[in-house]
């Protein structure tokens, strides 16, 4: 694809913002967890996460060497693993109460696959072999 660094540059950035939606409500709790704010749980900021490997990631999509784009598709695997794990951890069942989703999370899985999808697809000129 043309475009495909772009188009992942702009999904790492969009999935970072994200973080700063509300992810999930806990209504007997009165909580609301976003990607920073999880005060009143034990799931710390799952978000920091994102940020750092994003951070990585979005530079990497930036550089048009080979080796950039083969660690890239390194990162932005685990990148969405993370946000399939916060959408395994964030919308488990406890107690026979279950949260509530929110439209961040399911944003946060989109984007986050956005981004590994576009890493497959990097446009590189590749020198030409003489015979």
């Amino acid at each position: 694809m043309k475009h495909s660094q772009t188009i992942g540059f702009i999904a790492v950035l969009l999935t970072i913002l994200v973080c700063f939606m509300p992810w999930v409500v806990i209504e007997s709790k009165d909580i609301t967890i976003s990607g920073f704010k999880a005060a009143g749980t034990k799931f710390g900021r799952p978000g920091m996460f994102l940020v750092y490997m994003g951070s990585i990631a979005a530079a990497l999509f930036l550089i048009p060497t080979i080796w950039a784009k083969r660690i890239n598709v390194f990162l932005t695997a685990m990148f969405f693993a993370w946000a399939v794990r916060n959408y395994i951890i964030l919308t488990t069942c406890d107690g026979g109460e279950c949260p509530k989703k929110q439209v961040g999370l399911f944003l946060l899985l989109a984007f986050s696959a956005t981004t590994m999808i576009m890493s497959f697809l990097p446009k590189i000129a590749l020198p030409k072999q003489t015979q």
